[in-house]
């Protein structure tokens, strides 16, 4: 029996999230009939991010082939980045220029190694050009502009010798180094939405900086979890002003096996796990300012996701020697549970003192934590489940989220409803599956 079905076995509420999911589920948009050329890159979107597709193919009809492309496009550019196998001298220039291919008709690169796993949305990208040349002329412009600034950001760190085997120098190239490959996307994905008329003017009028966290969020999180998969690769991302407290060399971590090490080992993880929830409040800011539910979707489960990895990676020695991840029937939970604001805020909560209940004293960090982990809860509390009852002006939070809330109410009871009667559905299946196997059972035995 494998271990998928094992976990699932052992976590019932799992299980039924994820027959929930696959069988009950009501998609908010059901995707129309496309054209050849956009079923192409459809196929190459699921190639690249099977988990990712089916979230932006429910996507409202305004927006599911404009972020499908976008995607496409950051994708492509990811991919020239992160092959390792590219002479620089090739690899740079197309960094920089690669936001003028868009202005072709056609263009594709077939140079990749032949090990790069996604190199597919390169050798076709022609297909993908064809499809941003159908979009609305303000859409190009924004995905236009974020490629530009990315590929250029990501041009820079290369040229630093040192970057790929000793990684960030100082928190503030981190938080730069992560703003190129991840800030610029949630600052593009606001930019759509708001053009969309799917979010909050807010979104747009704090110079993006909760868009940035959204991204910061996320890639930090894949940083920490993805330590042994990069020195694997050659490379590292975790900033030396953290990591050199610890040790005098990063791979030790992964090569040291001695208590002492993993000790320190721990202490940096969990370090690195601070900085990143410097961006939780944030992420549930700007969450209560997108107001169309499919859009919700698309940018909360990424979110929901980041942090229970991030509670999984928490104190934990396995990051150095494995890719630790989530069980897939928590992420069909995680799925269903984050279809409304206030999911999203308890899922949240739940994680966040996941965290602070798996600190060690000894961890120099200890008392660092605990106060991260509490400003976050406290934020949590004063959004839900008592937003109503609180007098105006009693805490920033509130002050900030009251109005906005009160928009989000009627379109997360509308999710609740649809969720509720998926939920009844499931059991009922559940019961029945249950009767017809006890009724076996009793007659083979009697």
């Amino acid at each position: 029996m494998s271990k998928k079905i094992v976990d699932l076995l052992t976590h019932p509420t799992e299980l039924r999230s994820v027959i929930q999911l696959f069988y009950f589920r009501q998609p908010l948009h059901i995707p129309p009939p496309q054209s050849e050329n956009l079923k192409r890159c459809y196929y190459i979107l699921n190639w690249t991010s099977r988990s990712f597709v089916a979230v932006i193919q429910e996507l409202h009809p305004e927006l599911r082939d404009v972020i499908s492309i976008f995607y496409l496009v950051l994708r492509a550019l990811d991919t020239v980045e992160d092959d390792m196998t590219l002479d620089p001298a090739v690899k740079i220039p197309l960094l920089r220029t690669f936001y003028e291919k868009l202005d072709l008709e056609a263009w594709n690169f077939d140079g990749s190694g032949p090990n790069e796993k996604d190199r597919i949305v390169l050798v076709e990208f022609d297909k993908v050009l064809i499809e941003y040349h159908n979009l609305k002329p303000e859409y190009q412009e924004v995905i236009k502009d974020i490629t530009e600034k990315m590929g250029n950001g990501m041009a820079d760190y290369i040229l630093d010798e040192n970057f790929n085997l000793n990684g960030v120098a100082t928190i503030k190239d981190y938080d730069l180094y992560c703003h190129y490959v991840a800030g610029l996307v949630g600052e593009g994905l606001t930019k759509l939405m708001y053009l969309a008329k799917f979010s909050d003017k807010a979104t747009i009028e704090d110079n993006f900086v909760k868009s940035n966290s959204m991204g910061l969020f996320l890639q930090k999180t894949n940083i920490i979890r993805d330590y042994n998969e990069d020195l694997e690769d050659g490379r590292s991302f975790w900033p030396k002003e953290i990591w050199s407290k610890y040790t005098d060399k990063l791979p030790s971590f992964r090569d040291d096996t001695s208590p002492e090490s993993e000790f320190q080992g721990l202490s940096c993880i969990n370090d690195l796990v601070l900085n990143t929830l410097d961006h939780a409040k944030d992420v549930l800011r700007f969450l209560a300012l997108v107001k169309d539910p499919s859009t919700f979707n698309f940018c909360a489960i990424p979110q929901v996701m980041a942090v229970a990895t991030l509670a999984e990676v928490y104190n934990n020695p396995n990051i150095f020697h494995k890719v630790v991840k989530i069980r897939k029937g928590t992420t069909c939970q995680l799925m269903l549970e984050s279809r409304t604001y206030p999911g999203v805020v308890r899922i949240f909560r739940k994680y966040i003192q996941i965290i602070n209940h798996k600190s060690n004293v000894k961890d120099p960090n200890y008392f660092k934590i605990g106060i991260k982990c509490g400003e976050i809860e406290q934020f949590c509390e004063s959004l839900y489940p008592d937003v109503k009852s609180l007098p105006k002006g009693l805490t920033p939070a509130v002050n900030e989220l009251t109005d906005v809330l009160k928009v989000r109410e009627s379109i997360d009871k509308s999710m609740q409803r649809r969720s509720d009667q998926e939920l009844f559905n499931t059991n009922v299946t559940i019961l029945a599956i249950l009767t017809i196997t006890f009724g076996i059972l009793y007659k083979l035995v009697y």
